[in-house]
């Protein structure tokens, strides 16, 4: 059995409150043995005791998802959040353009980004229907932030989308999408990007795999995604796990 790490999954929320820790026995039997937990907003920051033999890793930001829950003054907090703990990524954060407020949205999310530059910090981007004006603030502060400048959560577009991510730092977080043969477009760049360039993610409990659409995601599907990435792939599954357990690795502070 293979080791992995779910670079995105949301285990402190209220889903999984009634049986946190079956679902993470799941994960752990699954092979996941890392995971890192993104923040959403100041009132909802991760605070859970996760008792567990897997690592958790944590990351702090005010999600474009909530926008409308954030205050001027939360980007203090994060500051306070990052300058009190040097292990902490930056994120969820990034542009939603299903959301309202999007002047806010940019707003804050460059605040954030000049405190991962100022604090080396990856991050963990959100995006929908942003990819220009997510790409614009990136590189208004690339050459400030880490070699490793972060994951973009979710990839879901195209090859040539994906290496614009690739030349500027950044990890690709591949989840669920690849288990759904509609997604030619996703599951053709996945196939063709640098193995160098990927991590594996959940999202959990959002993005349930092919098969499970309207289920609960669990961070054990991780298992799943991999098993699709092998599928599009020419390398062995054994060099695979090692290098995306690798890439995963750079992630952190």
């Amino acid at each position: 059995m293979f080791e992995f790490f779910d670079t995105h999954c949301h285990i402190d929320f209220a889903q999984f409150d009634r049986d946190r820790k079956a679902v993470l026995q799941r994960a752990y039997d699954a092979g996941v043995r890392h995971i890192i937990v993104p923040g959403t907003s100041h009132s909802e920051q991760v605070k859970l005791p996760l008792e567990s033999p897997i690592q958790f890793h944590f990351a702090v930001g005010l999600h474009p998802y909530f926008i409308e829950q954030h205050q001027v003054d939360d980007c203090r907090w994060l500051e306070q959040q990052l300058g009190s703990d040097p292990t902490l990524l930056v994120g969820e954060i990034g542009l939603d353009q299903t959301r309202p407020k999007y002047a806010w949205q940019l707003e804050l999310f460059e605040q954030q980004i000049a405190l991962a530059a100022t604090y080396q910090r990856p991050v963990i981007l959100h995006h929908r229907k942003t990819q220009a004006d997510l790409l614009r603030v990136i590189d208004r502060y690339r050459s400030a932030l880490p070699a490793v400048a972060g994951c973009l959560h979710a990839f879901s577009g195209s090859y040539e989308q994906g290496l614009e991510w690739v030349r500027r730092g950044f990890k690709l977080g591949v989840g669920g999408t690849i288990t759904y043969p509609r997604a030619k477009k996703t599951r053709a760049a996945c196939a063709r990007l640098p193995l160098e360039a990927l991590v594996l993610e959940t999202d959990a409990p959002d993005m349930p795999i092919f098969g499970h659409q309207g289920e609960r995601n669990e961070p054990a599907s991780v298992a799943d995604v991999f098993a699709a990435l092998v599928e599009l792939r020419t390398e062995s599954p054994a060099h695979m796990a090692a290098q995306l357990w690798r890439n995963s690795q750079t992630l952190l502070r």
